[in-house]
C-alpha cells in the first residue's frame, strides 16, 4: 500500500462512518467499460458536489492491496453479478492534483515533481523492472506492464486544478498536456491502462491541444447523462436524509435545490445539505474560494449588458444562452455567453437543457450573487437590496405610503440599469425590491388563478407566521384598480393549500409623474372547502 500506488481504502472507510448516500451503482457503469474503448471517463461538477467521494469509493473498490468487501456488501453494487469479479483486482494509481500543487515549492515544477514522486514509489514496488534510468511516468508504467502484464486503473481527482491555479502559464500547461497524452493517447494506452476516471470542475474537450484528451467520454453540467445521479444528491436522497434527521425538506429545498441535470433530475450539493444537517441550521455554506473571486471578476466584465441579465435573474427570471462557443477555460472569455457558461460549470447558475435558459438555482446561490454584487461595488443594486428588509416590514404593516416611497427610491437608483418600459420591467424591480422576503416566502410568478394570472405571489414557508401576499402591478392606471382586479379575478383562490391572512398589494407606476402608488388590503382564506 502506497501513497499514490494502491493507496488502500482508508478514505472510503472514513466516508462510510459518516452520513453516507449509496452511489455504488457508478461502479457497475465503470465495470462495464473496463478494457473497452469507452474506458476513459471524466466527470466535471462544481466544487462541493461529491467528486472526491466518488473517486475514493472507486479506489477502495479496485485497489488490489486491500480487502474492501465489508465496505461494499450492504451497498447496491453488492447485488451486481460482477461485484466480486473486479473487487480489489487492479493496481490503482491515484493522483490528487491539488495535493501536488500545494506541495510544490514552485508551481512551475508541479508536473516534474508529480512524475518524480510517483516514479520513486513505483521503483520501490517494482525495482527489477524500473531501474535507475526512469524516464517519464508513461514510460515507467509501460515497462512495468511489459514485464508483468499488469494493467493500471488511473484515478485523477481535480484533474483541472493546474489549469485553474496556473491559468496563465502556458508552458506548465503544455507539460501537463504532454504527460496526459503519454498516458491516455499513446500507442501503449490500451495495453497498460484498464480504465481512467478523472474529476474536475471544467470540461476538458477544448483545452488548448484538444487531441491530448479527445478519447475521454465527458459527463458535464451541460451533458451529464447517464451519470447525473452519481455525483451530487438527488431529491429523493435529500428527502430521506431530511426525514432521518427531522429536518424540514421544504426549507432544505428552498435553500439548496435548483440544479436540473438530464431528464429533469434535481441535484443538490452534498456538502451544503450535509452541513445543514450537521449544524441543524440552513445557511449559505459556500466559502470564498478561487471560484468565488472569479464570480466577482466575471460579473464585473459586463459583456453585452451582462449586469442587467444578472439582476434580471436575481429577480427570479431566466435568460437565454448559447453554450457551444465556450472554450472550457477561465482565460478565453469573450462574451456574455462565455461568462454564463463558465458560471454553470462553477455551480453559480443552473441550466435548463430543454429551453437553453439559465437561472439562479436557489437561495444559497442568490445570497452568493448578492455578496459578490456588494463586494463588486454595484452600489445602486446594493442599496436596493439594503432597502428590501425595510420594504417587507412596511408591507406587512400595511403602510402603503412608505411602500410607495421606498419603491420610488429603488427605481430611481436603478434607472441606469433597469429602465422602465412596461409592466415586465416594473415586475423585475419589484422582485428585486422584495429580495429579502425570499427567506420567508416562495416567490411565484403569474400563478394561474380562477380567472387569470396574478403577477407575483409570495407564499409563506412553513416556518413563518407571516401572511401570504398577492401583488398586482399596473402601468399608468391605479393601485385601487389593481386591488379590484385581484378581487374580481379571485387570485387568492389559487392558493389551494394555504389558510390564513392574505395581503392584497396593488402597485401602479405613473409614467408622467414617475411615481409609484400602493394600496394594501388584508383578506383571509379559510379551509371551509
Amino acid at each position: 500500500m502506497g501513497i499514490y500506488l494502491n493507496p488502500g481504502n482508508a478514505s472510503f472507510q472514513s466516508i462510510r462512518k459518516g452520513l453516507y448516500i449509496d452511489k455504488s451503482d457508478l461502479i457497475s457503469f465503470i465495470n462495464a467499460r473496463l478494457g473497452t474503448k469507452e474506458k476513459l471517463i471524466c466527470v466535471s461538477r462544481p466544487r462541493r458536489f461529491g467528486k472526491s467521494f466518488a473517486a475514493q469509493m472507486l479506489c477502495a473498490y479496485y485497489d488490489k492491496s486491500c480487502d474492501s468487501k465489508s465496505l461494499f456488501r450492504d451497498l447496491k453494487i453488492a447485488s451486481d453479478t460482477d461485484f466480486t469479479v473486479y473487487l480489489n483486482q487492479f493496481n490503482v494509481l491515484y493522483l490528487d492534483m491539488t495535493w501536488f500543487l500545494v506541495n510544490s515549492d514552485d508551481i512551475k515544477d508541479t508536473v516534474k515533481n508529480l512524475q518524480q514522486e510517483i516514479i520513486k514509489e513505483l521503483q520501490t514496488y517494482y525495482p527489477e523492472y524500473t531501474g535507475s534510468d526512469t524516464g517519464t511516468l508513461p514510460m515507467v508504467l509501460s515497462k512495468i506492464n511489459q514485464a508483468t502484464k499488469e494493467k493500471f486503473i488511473i484515478i485523477i481527482d481535480e484533474w483541472d486544478a493546474l489549469f485553474r491555479e496556473a491559468k496563465n502559464d502556458s508552458i506548465l500547461q503544455t507539460a501537463y498536456i504532454d504527460l496526459l497524452r503519454g498516458l491516455f493517447r499513446s500507442s501503449l494506452t490500451d495495453r497498460m491502462i484498464e480504465a481512467a476516471y478523472m474529476t474536475g470542475i471544467l470540461p476538458i474537450k477544448k483545452y488548448g491541444t484538444q487531441s491530448a484528451m479527445s478519447d475521454f467520454y465527458e459527463y458535464t453540467m451541460l451533458q451529464p447523462h447517464p451519470l447525473e445521479q452519481y455525483v451530487g444528491f438527488t431529491e429523493q436522497e435529500v428527502r430521506t436524509l431530511c426525514a432521518d434527521s427531522n429536518l424540514d425538506f421544504d426549507e432544505v429545498q428552498n435553500w439548496y435545490d435548483g440544479y436540473i441535470l438530464g431528464d429533469n433530475l434535481h441535484i443538490y450539493s452534498p456538502q451544503s445539505v450535509l452541513d445543514a444537517i450537521r449544524r441543524r441550521q440552513l445557511d449559505n455554506y459556500w466559502t470564498q474560494t478561487e471560484t468565488y473571486e472569479s464570480l466577482k471578476s466575471y460579473i464585473n466584465s459586463n459583456f453585452d449588458h451582462l449586469k442587467e441579465d444578472i439582476i434580471y435573474m436575481l429577480a427570479g427570471n431566466r435568460c437565454k444562452i448559447t453554450t457551444r462557443r465556450f472554450q472550457n477555460d477561465m482565460i478565453n472569455i469573450n462574451s456574455k455567453d462565455d461568462v454564463f457558461t463558465l458560471l454553470i460549470h462553477l455551480g453559480y447558475l443552473a441550466y435548463d437543457t430543454q429551453s437553453n435558459e439559465i437561472f439562479i438555482p436557489n437561495l444559497e446561490i442568490a445570497d452568493e450573487f448578492k455578496n459578490a454584487i456588494e463586494d463588486s461595488g454595484w452600489y445602486i443594486i446594493t442599496s436596493a437590496l439594503a432597502d428590501s428588509e425595510a420594504l417587507l416590514t412596511s408591507t406587512l404593516a400595511g403602510d402603503d405610503e412608505v411602500v410607495a416611497r421606498t419603491i420610488d427610491r429603488i427605481h430611481s437608483a436603478n434607472t441606469s440599469i433597469l429602465s422602465y418600459n412596461d409592466e415586465n420591467s416594473l415586475s423585475c424591480v419589484i422582485s428585486i425590491a422584495y429580495f429579502f422576503a425570499r427567506k420567508d416566502y416562495t416567490l411565484i410568478r403569474e400563478l394561474p388563478s380562477g380567472k387569470g394570472f396574478a403577477d407575483i405571489i409570495f407564499l409563506p414557508r412553513r416556518n413563518t407566521d407571516k401572511p401570504a401576499m398577492v401583488i398586482e402591478l399596473k402601468w399608468n392606471q391605479s393601485s385601487q384598480g389593481a386591488i379590484q382586479q385581484i378581487l374580481n379575478r379571485q387570485y387568492p383562490d389559487s392558493l389551494h393549500d394555504y389558510t390564513g391572512d392574505v395581503l392584497l398589494v396593488g402597485i401602479n407606476y405613473n409614467k408622467t409623474s414617475k411615481k409609484h402608488e400602493c394600496t394594501i388590503v388584508t383578506d383571509s382564506i379559510t379551509n371551509e372547502s
